[in-house]
């Protein structure tokens, strides 16, 4: 969320009590001043006390959300042999009863895999797998999940898929999981009656900042006929993201303002960010209140270096 800063208050001269047009400069005594240059902490030893404290509290609250997900499938499974009927018939109201109850597991379920994902990426423990496939098959799957959801909102959601994608190595499981939350996401905010499109074409990415203008134009003239990544877009017709939150919405536990009454914890697609970096590539947002959003990411068609980041 956006942090306004406040403007400091001076106070007016009578307030403290001065009656000439001077004001007299307090001087601290030396147990308000802070400590003697001599005196100061390392800052990096605090900056590594307060890393280790960190990742004490990640890993504790993982714990315990790990410790929930036994509980909540035992309850989850009894819901559903209760709306099965084979302990006994039910009446209307009970089924009412029950379908609240399945959807507020699935919901809590829902909140603890997205915190333990998230403590996961942020101790760097999560373990890439890159194996050669077929991304447009990868998508369609995704997409297949998605529809009865999308279809109970009423929303359209349109995925044709692009035969100018080769096969390339990829993490098929943290690619679907992006795209799962960039299209939960669509599904959030798009009213009802309207229209989400899943998009992927091969994509030319030039990271060089180099500023020589004459030179990387020509050479991505000759680059834009060798794609060296994919790009991956969910657009939606939902009431749009005012630009100033654009880099923020990929911020841990962001809402935005005008959002923070929906159901969420707001890792949605800080998760997606962090999948997508660990897959070497980057994701961004375009869109204008009122004119949509259109969530796209880009990863490399030759997998990352980094040994640690994947298996």
């Amino acid at each position: 969320m956006a942090v306004v800063p406040q403007n400091a208050c001076l106070p007016q001269a009578s307030d403290a009590g001065v009656t000439d047009s001077r004001v007299r400069q307090h001087k601290p005594e030396a147990s308000e001043r802070g400590p003697a240059p001599g005196n100061s902490p390392d800052l990096q030893q605090l900056y590594s006390q307060l890393q280790e404290r960190f990742a004490r509290t990640t890993h504790a609250l993982a714990s315990a959300a790990h410790d929930l997900k036994t509980p909540l499938a035992i309850l989850n499974g009894y819901v559903e042999l209760l709306q099965s009927e084979k302990l006994g018939g039910l009446n209307d109201r009970q089924r009412e009863v029950l379908r609240d109850m399945s959807s507020s597991g699935q919901r809590l379920q829902h909140f603890i895999l997205d915190f333990l994902s998230y403590s996961v990426l942020e101790t760097g423990e999560m373990k890439m797998r890159f194996e050669t496939g077929d991304i447009n098959a990868c998508l369609s799957e995704v997409c297949r999940l998605w529809s009865h959801p999308f279809q109970d909102k009423g929303l359209a959601l349109y995925f044709l898929a692009n035969d100018k994608l080769a096969e390339f190595a990829f993490d098929s499981a943290k690619v679907q999981r992006v795209v799962s939350n960039l299209l939960e996401n669509a599904s959030k905010f798009t009213p009802a009656g309207g229209t989400v499109w899943l998009h992927a074409e091969p994509h030319m990415w030039d990271r060089r900042g180099a500023n020589q203008p004459g030179i990387l134009t020509e050479r991505r003239r000759q680059a834009s006929l060798q794609p060296n990544s994919v790009k991956v877009s969910v657009a939606d017709t939902g009431p749009g993201i005012p630009p100033e939150y654009h880099m923020e919405v990929f911020d841990d536990f962001f809402r935005l303002p005008q959002n923070e009454s929906q159901a969420g914890m707001g890792l949605g697609l800080a998760i997606a960010r962090r999948l997508v970096t660990n897959m070497d590539g980057k994701v961004w947002v375009e869109s204008e209140p009122g004119a949509g959003c259109k969530f796209s990411f880009v990863i490399p068609l030759h997998p990352p270096t980094n040994q640690g980041k994947h298996e």
